[in-house]
């Protein structure tokens, strides 16, 4: 079964720049995925083209018996609403789709229940991050797009971040396409590393990571890590040149 399958997908835009081109992959079902490539290949336009942000110069964006999956997002930057509290950010979602579910299980499951009547402004970076992928995970999404959300923390917290998110998707299933520009990163968490050549972007590789779930910190340690992190730089380096 296929989720989403993205065919030749090319992006050209306005001033002649071609972003994409022949741009193809697969997302199966319940797979956490993670897209590496040099700056300006075209990561963050890839995924504006499958959130119907921007549509493709060529191609198609061919979604699971012809209907669009429910589709979180989130930045590298949390984007909060300043003038919301941190309860009325996570149920954004709910409120666009006229649904007022509560969201208190959401905001248990990233730690933030005592930070509920909150604002942003009384956040730290990593406590809004953590806000921002309650928000992306409380509409219950089929498809989490995540570009660098981890990229401007602490070395600390986006480690915590990071094992928090795997928790979550090991527990929830949903289907996982992350943008980042650390190999360290991709290897830890993905069951795949799909790497991406220079402008205009298209696949090179798409590395298998055939390690059990879940990674606890120690993997990071062992000389599997290490190789697989030595093959994905390998073909970053040969994307680049």
């Amino acid at each position: 079964m296929t989720l989403i399958e993205l065919a030749h997908i090319g992006k050209r835009f306005a001033n002649g720049v071609d972003a994409l081109d022949d741009f193809s992959l697969s997302l199966q079902p319940g797979e956490f995925v993670s897209l590496v490539g040099p700056s300006g290949c075209g990561k963050s336009t890839l995924l504006g083209v499958i959130a119907g942000l921007t549509a493709p110069t060529s191609g198609q964006v061919i979604w699971r018996d012809g209907k669009d999956a429910s589709i979180g997002v989130v930045f590298q930057e949390p984007t909060l609403m300043p003038w919301a509290t941190i309860e009325r950010n996570v149920a954004l979602p709910l409120t666009l789709a006229g649904r007022s579910a509560p969201v208190d299980d959401h905001l248990a499951k990233v730690g933030l229940t005592a930070f509920a009547q909150a604002y942003p402004r009384q956040l730290s970076g990593g406590m809004k991050m953590r806000a921002a992928l309650a928000r992306a995970l409380a509409g219950k999404p089929s498809l989490l797009l995540l570009d660098e959300p981890f990229a401007a923390l602490d070395e600390i917290t986006r480690f915590d971040l990071i094992e928090q998110l795997l928790s979550l998707w090991q527990e929830q299933k949903f289907t996982v396409l992350f943008v980042t520009h650390s190999i360290t990163e991709s290897v830890f968490m993905s069951e795949r590393v799909v790497v991406m050549r220079h402008r205009p972007g298209r696949v090179v590789a798409d590395i298998k990571i055939e390690q059990p779930y879940p990674r606890q910190p120690e993997f990071r340690a062992d000389p599997a890590y290490a190789a697989l992190c030595g093959g994905v730089l390998a073909a970053l380096r040969g994307a680049v040149s």
